[in-house]
């Protein structure tokens, strides 16, 4: 079995910052909305078994700021989907910078 994927990262809010550390599936979405930047994720541009419950982990259990944006599409299922925009300014860490 693989190992869990570790993420730590500093967050900056005004003139306070704070570190965390977040780890499996909630690590890889907050990798990808740091990489996404300000153009963010969905489920469907970045494909994820449960973007919704990772993005609450994120906010709740982090106290990231990630904004929803609600956007249609269209196709066979039109309908809408979600737009994760990570608001917080954070930095990942890589492992040397986190001991």
């Amino acid at each position: 079995m693989a190992d869990k994927l570790v993420q730590h990262f500093l967050v900056t809010e005004g003139d306070v910052t704070r570190t965390g550390i977040t780890t499996g599936r909630d690590a890889w979405a907050l990798q990808n909305l740091v990489s996404a930047g300000a153009d963010g994720c969905t489920p469907i541009d970045t494909p994820g078994p449960r973007w919704s419950a990772y993005v609450h982990a994120l906010r709740h259990e982090h106290g990231l700021s990630i904004e929803t944006l609600h956007e249609a599409h269209g196709g066979p299922y039109a309908g809408t989907h979600a737009r994760y925009v990570l608001r917080s300014k954070v930095r990942l860490l890589p492992d040397a910078e986190a001991a």
